[in-house]
């Protein structure tokens, strides 16, 4: 029998950066709001360490604007909480016609909780031509409160 031990992947990694679309030169970013010392390059950039937070609390959403079509394959996103025990949800859609119509992909719920779950990790598979709009919506506490969403990473292929 052959036999070989291979390196633990981590979920939180996302894969090599030249998988990805440069989102710097194809896509522009729109946001509802913005602390200004975690900007959403943080979160779209390879280089961007502490990701994007919004300035207010409440839903939040985070559009990615393709002036040319895109053939989206996957969504990667990466989500860190640290702090706080709280139940996120997000819904990823996209349009093929500029924000007229809105296809959902997913919609999902997170517990977050310091003593364990501090991090969420989705990698979602689209398979859709023609994408101009990319939109993440995130409510980042369902029980409503003070919290502000945030975004350590977002990834598209």
């Amino acid at each position: 029998m052959r036999k070989r031990i291979i390196p633990k992947r981590s979920e939180a990694q996302a894969p090599s950066e030249g998988d990805w679309l440069d989102l710097e030169q194809v896509a522009e970013a729109e946001v509802t709001s913005e602390d200004p010392s975690y900007p959403i390059e943080d979160a779209l950039v390879g280089s961007g360490s502490s990701g994007w937070r919004a300035a207010d609390a409440g839903e939040q959403a985070i559009r990615l604007v393709f002036p040319n079509p895109q053939r989206i394959e996957k969504v990667w996103l990466h989500f860190v909480e640290p702090d706080r025990e709280r139940t996120q949800q997000f819904v990823l859609r996209w349009s093929p016609d500029d924000g007229k119509t809105m296809n959902e992909v997913v919609r999902q719920q997170w517990n977050f909780h310091p003593q364990g779950a501090r991090e969420e990790t989705e990698n979602i598979h689209l398979g859709v031509p023609g994408v101009t709009l990319l939109e993440l919506l995130i409510i980042p506490d369902i029980s409503g409160g003070d919290a502000r969403a945030s975004l350590a990473k977002l990834r598209v292929q």
